[in-house]
């Protein structure tokens, strides 16, 4: 199911990088977790398990578990109905989940009630959303995945945490809006972390993408990068695992220099552009990456197994 309906740059988002998000983020019981384009709620599926693991939950946390922890919003109707499911098979008995599309929504209508204290999202990226759309928002641009994180960064309560998947162009653009994003993204939350993954994370997509980590309310002072090196292709038949993700998750609790990251103060980021390019002094170790063939046949078998699915979904219909 991961691999139907691939359009607009939505990708099915590996568990083992979920995990790993997850991980840093560190969700809290009573917490409220957000992610408004959910797809298949694979972020809200692995935070679910995540706060399951903690143990000795008393009734009145399941029940906070159950009905006021998990909340999310997806456009398409497929997607919807898989996200439901998905839930459901968790062991949540009653998603919050609303179909329809986020950013249709204006951001000066939020107001503290609506606010999160989480929010974990893989946005669509490449998609282009409608002037009347862009309205909504402080920065207008039609890129979906820009829009997406203004919402973000706009419904996380003070002192909030996010942990949001982009494209890596994002941290370099230099279009008004890529470097105005850029700039309210550093001075209105601690941006602490940033990813930088692999070509291949993403089955089927050529694209680049980073995750950035932040808390909102504080100025970003420094930021930790690291660059991950599975030291391999990745591919449909040799993905990411939580394996590739363990020394990111260990390095990531205090921050620590080695090979594969470094930290940048934000004071000798250039003010105007605010360019966050993720340039490895260490060097980092160079991974062959596949032929423009390779990449297309990868693409093919996707497709046709999309289709193959789609196909059942009809039947069942």
């Amino acid at each position: 199911m991961g691999n139907a309906g691939r359009n607009g740059g939505e990708y099915y988002t590996p568990r083992p990088l979920i995990r790993a998000i997850v991980q840093v983020v560190q969700p809290k019981l009573g917490d409220r977790i957000y992610d408004g384009a959910c797809g298949s709620a694979g972020f809200l599926c692995e935070s679910f398990e995540f706060l399951k693991k903690k143990g000795n939950l008393t009734t009145k946390d399941i029940k906070t578990l159950q009905e006021r922890t998990f909340y999310g919003k997806e456009k398409k109707s497929l997607a919807y109905v898989i996200a439901i499911m998905n839930m459901i098979l968790h062991g949540i008995e009653a998603p919050n989940i609303i179909h329809t599309n986020t950013l249709t929504e204006n951001l000066a209508d939020i107001q503290e009630k609506d606010r999160f204290d989480v929010v974990l999202a893989n946005p669509p990226f490449g998609g282009q959303e409608r002037k009347e759309v862009q309205q909504n928002f402080p920065i207008r641009t039609g890129e979906t995945a820009f829009l997406f994180l203004q919402h973000f960064i706009k419904i996380l309560r003070a002192g909030g945490r996010g942990g949001i998947v982009i494209k890596n162009t994002f941290l370099s653009n230099t279009d008004n809006a890529s470097v105005s994003l850029r700039k309210m993204l550093l001075e209105s939350c601690n941006l602490h972390t940033v990813l930088d993954l692999p070509g291949g994370t993403f089955q089927g997509a050529g694209v680049k993408t980073v995750v950035l980590f932040f808390e909102k309310g504080t100025k970003t002072r420094k930021i930790w990068f690291y660059q991950l090196d599975p030291g391999r292709n990745l591919g449909k038949t040799n993905p990411l695992n939580d394996e590739d993700l363990a020394e990111f998750v260990k390095l990531q609790k205090t921050f620590a220099d080695s090979p594969k990251s470094w930290t940048v103060e934000a004071k000798t980021i250039y003010p105007a552009t605010f360019d966050l390019s993720a340039k490895n002094p260490n060097g980092g170790e160079a991974v062959a990456h596949r032929t423009p063939q390779a990449i297309m046949d990868e693409i093919a078998t996707l497709d046709a197994e999309s289709a193959e699915v789609l196909e059942t979904i009809r039947g069942l219909l």
